[in-house]
């Protein structure tokens, strides 16, 4: 779980640990910061699951294991990063071989991941 609150100065220490994480594929440290009851929103939820939206930390898990678990180690790159203090929104644009995207994140008081989505591109 998160720390304590999010804010612009825990923001880039933030991402630096979520892209880390994801480089490693690591499913359970991203996770780890998701409230019990967060909403993850995906292109790609639809096509494994039906729904764009996967609600709860352990559905999220279990869905970034269908979709990433059988991935051993990704080369995400952070292009950029923004946080908005007035509505507690992180966006993160990366980059992943051909595919850019951009994913927000909003966080609770608590510094959990309420909700999130993601916006894929070339």
């Amino acid at each position: 779980m998160s720390a304590g609150k999010m804010s612009s100065a825990a923001a880039g220490p933030f991402v630096a640990a979520w892209c880390a994480s994801w480089c490693k594929v690591d499913i359970d440290a991203v996770v780890a910061h998701f409230a019990d009851d967060a909403q993850m929103r995906s292109p790609l939820a639809l096509e494994l699951t039906g729904s764009p939206v996967v609600t709860g930390a352990e559905n999220i898990r279990a869905y970034w294991r269908r979709a990433y678990g059988h991935i051993e180690s990704a080369d995400l790159k952070i292009l950029s990063w923004s946080w908005d203090e007035t509505i507690s929104r992180l966006t993160v644009w990366w980059q992943l071989g051909g595919t850019r995207a951009s994913e927000f994140m909003d966080f609770d008081d608590a510094g959990r991941v309420v909700r999130s989505e993601a916006f894929y591109g070339k």
